[in-house]
């Protein structure tokens, strides 16, 4: 099997250091690793497969020999540097916002859009976390029954907000000392209907990246997406009550045999024995979580469910590598 020389921009942050853990546990052909990080992080040492590699300085040479990038240090940097390494002949799979909406750039989740990742340029974005966890749910239900509008409410855990919306949790419990101010409120025992920015429109910038992520992903402008997002004090793991009203008739049991079938989701739905999809339990696992599926009764051909995924890995981390592993099987 062909080896690939692999960098990690933006390693030693939350999402860089989980990329660098699912290559290793995805087994994924590197012949070598290139971690690289602003100034600050140079000489810090990560592990791979058993070694510890010194952290580079990112640089604008730092991609030469670089097959595929995976890139996790914000927009500013991959504006910067995400052409750079195309220029240089590397695939560059960014997790920032900074490429998402832009027309020309595939934005990809393997089990939705797969075929998008081979109409690259040099550059394929990731989308954002609840995003793809909501989308690979929708998938088989709007191949099935055709989606047209979906009501959605986030519950979204802190490291969604990155190291400093951990660090601000953690010392609004006592478990350390500072005074970290990632979010505008206490998040201790509060929920914050606030992520991202505020638009003119009174929607967060994080709402609108679902509403349009949610259409370019799916391939189709005819859904309708109404998101709320909401910060919740939980150290890992995206949660999300959706409604979706589809144009078709449905069975309930078939739709949990769909959706038990279709590739990336794990039901999880038995009322009766209090099981359903929880953050915890989705804590550092791939798939997506489904369960409280049930009909909604207020409108035609209408699906209430709750999903659950692990943030950082199936909303970031895990999801890029799935892109560089089908990126490397090739056309089918």
């Amino acid at each position: 099997m062909k080896s690939y020389n692999v960098a990690v921009v933006g390693a030693t942050g939350l999402v860089g250091r989980k990329m660098t853990q699912v290559l290793e546990e995805h087994d994924f052909p590197v012949k070598n690793l290139t971690p690289l990080a602003s100034e600050r992080s140079v000489g810090k040492e990560i592990s791979f497969k058993g070694e510890k590699i010194k952290v580079r300085k990112l640089m604008p040479e730092s991609f030469r020999g670089i097959e595929i990038a995976l890139f996790s240090a914000g927009a500013t940097v991959s504006k910067e540097f995400a052409p750079i390494a195309a220029k240089e002949g590397t695939v560059v799979i960014d997790n920032s916002s900074a490429w998402r909406m832009d027309p020309a750039i595939p934005l990809v989740v393997p089990e939705v859009n797969r075929d998008d990742i081979f109409k690259h340029h040099g550059i394929i974005a990731n989308p954002n976390c609840s995003t793809i966890q909501m989308v690979v749910v929708l998938k088989p239900l709007h191949d099935e029954y055709k989606i047209k509008r979906v009501v959605v409410s986030t519950y979204q855990s802190v490291t969604g907000a990155g190291q400093k919306g951990i660090d601000q949790l953690d010392e609004e419990l006592g478990k350390k000392q500072g005074n970290t101010k990632k979010f505008p409120h206490k998040i201790a025992f509060n929920c914050l209907p606030h992520i991202d920015v505020f638009r003119e429109d009174g929607y967060t910038k994080e709402e609108f990246k679902m509403i349009f992520e949610t259409t370019k992903i799916m391939g189709d402008d005819s859904i309708k997406v109404s998101p709320t997002c909401v910060r919740v004090p939980v150290f890992g793991g995206h949660s999300e009550a959706v409604n979706i009203e589809m144009e078709h008739s449905y069975e309930l049991e078939d739709v949990i045999k769909l959706l038990k079938k279709s590739p990336g989701i794990i039901v999880e739905d038995d009322p009766s024995q209090n099981i359903y999809p929880m953050p915890l339990n989705a804590y550092d696992k791939d798939e997506v979580f489904v369960g409280r599926i049930r009909r909604d009764e207020s409108a035609p051909n209408s699906l209430n469910m709750w999903i659950v995924s692990d943030n950082i890995r199936k909303g970031a981390a895990t999801n890029a590598v799935q892109i560089a592993e089908e990126l490397i099987k090739g056309r089918d």
